[in-house]
Parts: C-alpha cells; sequence; structure tokens
C-alpha cells in the first residue's frame, strides 16, 4: 500500500508539471485573459494604472489545477472522510464558484464588467461557509468538543462554534483574495501557511483523521509548488479567484479540524495585515474627507507604489509570511505532542 501511495504521489507531480503548460496554451489560445480594474482602495490614481496595465491579458485560471489535481488525488487515495471531505468539498466548491467568477471576469461579464460582484460572492460563500459550519458542527460533532487556547487550556463554546466558523471562513477566503495581487505572492504566502498546518495536524492525535488531514494539507503544498513554478515574476498565468478564494476559504477550515483556529491569525499574519489595511483604508477616506493612509491598498500595492519592484515585495512578503507561519505552528504545538 505504501508503494502504490508513492507511485500515486510520484504521478500526481508528473501530472501537475505537464498539463500546467497544456492549460496555460489553453487559456491562451481561448483569450481567457484577466483583465485589469482599477483594484484596491486608491487605485483611480495615476501611479497604479502603470504598475499592473503590462499585466492585461494574463490568463487568470492557473489555480483550477490546484484543486482538481488535489482533489483528484485524495479520492484516489481514499483518505479518511473524516479527516478529508470537509476540506475537500470547501476547496472545490469554492473552487468552482472562483473558476465561474474568473471565466465572467475573461468575458467582461457581470455588473461592472468584471465577473460576479462583491455582494454576489459574498452571499455565495457565506452559503458555502454555512453548510460547511452545519457539517463540521454536526456530522462531525465538533460542536461537543472544547476549542483550544494554546498555553491556556480547553473551552467549550457548543453552538458559537456555528458563527465562528461561517465568519473566520469568509474572512480567510477574502483576504487571501486581496493578498492575491502580485506575480507568485499569495503562492508563496499559502505554502508557508498550508506547511505549518501539516506539521499540526501529524501532531494533532486526537483529533479524528489527523493522519489524512496532514497528507491532504501535503497534496496542496506540492501542488503549490508545481503552481509557483509557472507563477513567479513575471507569471506565466495568475492564480485567479477560482485558487486564492478556495485555499483561503479551505485552509480555514483545517484550522478547525486541527483545533487550532486560535493560532490562525499568527500563522496567516500577512493576510490579516492585507485585510486590516484595506479596512482602515475604506474607513479613513469615508471618516477623513477622502484622506488616505496609504497610497493604494492592499498594502503590497502601497510598497510598489512607493517604488518597490514587484519581487522585492513579494519576496519580502514570504519571508515575513514565513516567519509568522514558523512562530504560530511553534504556539500550536504547546501542549501537544
Amino acid at each position: 500500500m505504501e508503494q502504490f501511495t508513492i507511485q500515486i504521489q510520484d504521478l500526481k507531480w508528473a501530472f501537475f508539471l505537464l498539463s500546467l503548460p497544456l492549460w496555460t496554451d489553453f487559456l491562451y489560445s481561448h483569450k481567457f485573459g484577466k483583465k485589469i480594474r482599477n483594484q484596491g482602495v486608491g487605485s483611480k490614481t495615476p501611479i497604479f494604472s502603470k504598475l499592473h496595465k503590462d499585466k492585461a491579458g494574463t490568463p487568470n485560471m492557473g489555480g483550477v489545477l490546484i484543486w482538481v489535481t488535489v482533489a483528484a488525488v485524495t479520492i484516489l487515495l481514499n483518505w479518511s472522510r473524516s479527516g478529508t471531505w470537509l476540506p475537500l468539498f470547501v476547496l472545490v466548491a469554492t473552487g468552482a464558484i472562483g473558476l465561474l467568477d474568473d471565466y465572467l471576469n475573461a468575458r467582461g461579464i457581470g455588473p461592472s464588467g468584471g465577473g460576479l460582484s462583491f455582494w454576489q460572492k459574498l452571499v455565495l460563500y457565506t452559503f458555502i461557509a454555512a453548510v460547511g459550519a452545519w457539517w463540521f458542527a454536526f456530522k462531525l460533532d465538533w460542536i461537543i468538543r472544547p476549542i483550544h487556547i494554546p498555553g491556556v487550556g480547553d473551552w467549550a463554546i457548543g453552538y458559537w462554534y456555528i458563527p465562528l466558523f461561517i465568519v473566520v471562513m469568509v474572512w480567510s477566503a477574502f483576504a487571501a483574495n486581496q493578498t492575491d495581487g502580485l506575480d507568485g505572492l499569495y503562492g508563496g504566502v499559502a505554502l508557508s501557511m498550508y506547511g505549518a498546518f501539516m506539521i499540526i495536524a501529524l501532531f494533532a492525535g486526537s483529533t479524528a483523521g489527523s493522519t489524512a488531514l496532514a497528507g491532504f494539507c501535503a497534496s496542496i503544498v506540492g501542488a503549490l509548488l508545481a503552481f509557483l513554478w509557472f507563477n513567479i515574476n513575471p507569471a506565466r498565468f495568475f492564480m485567479g479567484d477560482t485558487g486564492s478564494m478556495s485555499l483561503g476559504m479551505t485552509i480555514a477550515v483545517i484550522a478547525f479540524l486541527t483545533n487550532s483556529v486560535v493560532v490562525l491569525p499568527i500563522i496567516g499574519f500577512i493576510l490579516v495585515v492585507e485585510s486590516l489595511s484595506t479596512v482602515v483604508q475604506i474607513f479613513s477616506k469615508k471618516f477623513r474627507q477622502g484622506k488616505k493612509v496609504f497610497l493604494v491598498a492592499p498594502i503590497h500595492h502601497h510598497f510598489e507604489a512607493k517604488g518597490w519592484p514587484e519581487t522585492k515585495v513579494t519576496m519580502r512578503f514570504w519571508i515575513v509570511s514565513a516567519a509568522s507561519a514558523a512562530f504560530g505552528l511553534a504556539i500550536a504545538l504547546i501542549g501537544r505532542g
């Protein structure tokens, strides 16, 4: 069985690396290029329009291969239902919605000609989060389990799991989408996060399906490594909503299943900073007569606007992400093992 598993993993990497160029050629030939809009708060400044104008037309559905490959491997390996079926459902469901959004964006369809509106996406992803919350609380019986706070202890929260699950999932999805604004940026950040939760899952011995969940995380790590080979600057294609939203929501599910959601903001520190920078910018413009805190939000665009090369922003965010993931991992493992 072990030899069979290794062979399946080898076939997965071979399939991924071979299919990426084929998928890219398909996207280029069918003109599934991204429409570059004035994204972000403060993005209508002249400097922003100069930053990414050369990215227009780059294919925007590269992330589909991540969740399709991971789903295929997970099903082939028949991993534990309690360990992988819920995150797999979330990964595929959100990936499918993101794929639709990317398709509409490429075709110029939607309220503003750029895919689904924010409110449409909010409703759809909240619905998936609600289904996931029901599954988590009742089918997996987490409603009766306490939430773990490293170094403090376990606290019973009962039905509060449901709203907490929904809010964290939706926040994580949109924060990931905000972070996915530069070549390779979110791919590298997600790599650190999934790597940390893979190790946490291995130590979560009391959690049902933890070993299978660690394998699930490992498959995403491998898929991200293959994806980044083609996504680093200059990107051959973008991850798109089909990749960022699905990976963002799924990491939240994994945090709950490993009973380590308390450290998710630490492991995902970059996501917190990116989302907060946008919120701060919005409130500043609204309540300070249009004054901005950042040149452009989210914050990675602010550093670009200040003159940092795109690759410099990406690499430094990767370093911060790796450090925060390691710190969060160390905290999460307190009292485990």
